[in-house]
């Protein structure tokens, strides 16, 4: 950590005044963070409202985060699991 020199400067060195702003704009991004967050739920509320599930809801925005090659990657993996499991017939005959 750089050592302040001069006004401002507070014990050990330390730059009072910057600490001060860094820590006011943490404070205020976790406000907006916080507010965006109530934000989300209200939109999952009015969907659920009408008649969308909101787990599968989260789950379509979840995948859609994902790359095509890391969303491949895990439809494999869960393909292959199923079908260890003896579920994978179950899951095409669901799809069809």
């Amino acid at each position: 950590m750089a050592e302040a020199k001069g006004a401002g400067a507070g014990p050990s060195g330390i730059a009072v005044d910057q600490l001060r702003s860094i820590i006011e704009r943490i404070e205020r991004l976790e406000e907006e963070k916080q507010a965006i967050a109530e934000d989300i739920k209200e939109v999952y509320a009015e969907a659920k409202a009408n008649g969308y599930d909101t787990k599968t809801l989260r789950a379509v925005v979840r995948i859609r985060k994902q790359d095509t090659a890391e969303r491949q990657e895990a439809e494999a993996l869960l393909d292959l699991y199923l079908a260890a499991l003896g579920m994978a017939a179950a899951t095409a005959e669901a799809a069809e």
